[in-house]
């Protein structure tokens, strides 16, 4: 669904779209013989072929703001200062305040990037003088993020600052990949992702997915503190969080639970419990859901996916 958003504003914006996660993809294929690949990306031009994935911070944010060459060693707010010296003086003091907000929270971003842009540099290095790949390394060899905190944290701003600045519309970040081998200590939880994922009655993976859940609430906070227009981002916006399994340990995925934030301009009701547990799989595709919001934002197709018509109770 993004790219097919993505291409529709493609005209509209800098950047089509932004692709982001936090785990570097795997290839090869399963056990039951599907390829790796549609456990390591979420953001797709067609059934085959997944749109490349960015999962280092600073490159993310350089994509927003053209940082190539020499460009990435000044701050990006240096490139506009005159022309928002200008702007502060012909607008009103309210919208000085939200000039303020908006170039502090640009300025906070872009120093988290470059700390992780100097990670990058260093692991760059590394690769060289090993004749290795940066990205086939372990964290934190490959120059990702130690702290995996920081990491969903920072490409949480890097969205947020990408719509708030109209730069995209569109973005995707897939947290974490499917047997995913990501470890969380500050959990208190001893267990990779994936083997705490088979036990998901456990404790332990109850604090893994409530840590998740948190990062969802985080970025829709982070709009709703945004101002657009007489609304906010999150208002005018749509956040989708959803997982790839129902259970872990039965290996179900035949239903999925969701979450959508947000009420894109005003045309989704929000605040409400929607239970289609019950309801005939033809009424309750996935597909279905994803043709009702590419309707609201502009996108009408008969058909996407396996689903042509609209999820009944939107």
């Amino acid at each position: 669904m993004d790219q097919v958003l993505a291409e529709h504003f493609r005209n509209e914006t800098e950047q089509p779209s932004l692709v982001l996660g936090c785990e570097q993809p795997v290839t090869g294929y399963h056990e039951t013989n599907f390829s790796m690949a549609y456990s390591s990306h979420i953001s797709w031009q067609n059934a085959t072929s997944p749109v490349p994935m960015e999962a280092y911070p600073s490159l993310a944010f350089d994509s927003l703001f053209d940082n190539r060459g020499n460009r990435r060693n000044e701050s990006v707010l240096d490139r506009v200062r005159e022309e928002a010296a200008s702007l502060d003086r012909r607008i009103s003091t309210a919208d000085r305040g939200r000039l303020d907000e908006y170039l502090t929270s640009v300025r906070e971003v872009e120093k988290r990037a470059q700390a992780a842009r100097a990670h990058k540099a260093t692991a760059d290095e590394r690769a060289w003088n090993r004749s290795t790949p940066a990205p086939t390394m372990k964290r934190p060899d490959d120059g990702l993020p130690e702290d995996i905190r920081e990491h969903m944290r920072l490409m949480c701003d890097i969205i947020a600052i990408g719509f708030q600045t109209d730069k995209t519309r569109v973005a995707t970040l897939l947290m974490c990949r499917d047997i995913s081998g990501l470890f969380y200590p500050f959990l208190g939880v001893r267990d990779a992702h994936h083997g705490a994922s088979h036990h998901d009655r456990s404790d332990g993976y109850h604090k893994i997915t409530h840590y998740y859940v948190g990062q969802y609430a985080y970025l829709a906070e982070r709009l709703a503190g945004m101002a657009e227009g007489d609304r906010t981002v999150l208002d005018n916006s749509c956040l989708l969080f959803t997982s790839s399994m129902w259970s872990g340990s039965a290996h179900d995925s035949s239903k999925v639970p969701l979450l959508l934030a947000g009420a894109l301009g005003g045309t989704l009701e929000t605040g409400r419990v929607l239970d289609y547990v019950g309801k005939d799989d033809a009424d309750r595709k996935l597909c279905s859901l994803y043709l009702g919001i590419l309707d609201r934002m502009g996108v009408n197709q008969e058909m996407f996916g396996d689903a042509d018509t609209r999820l009944a109770g939107l």
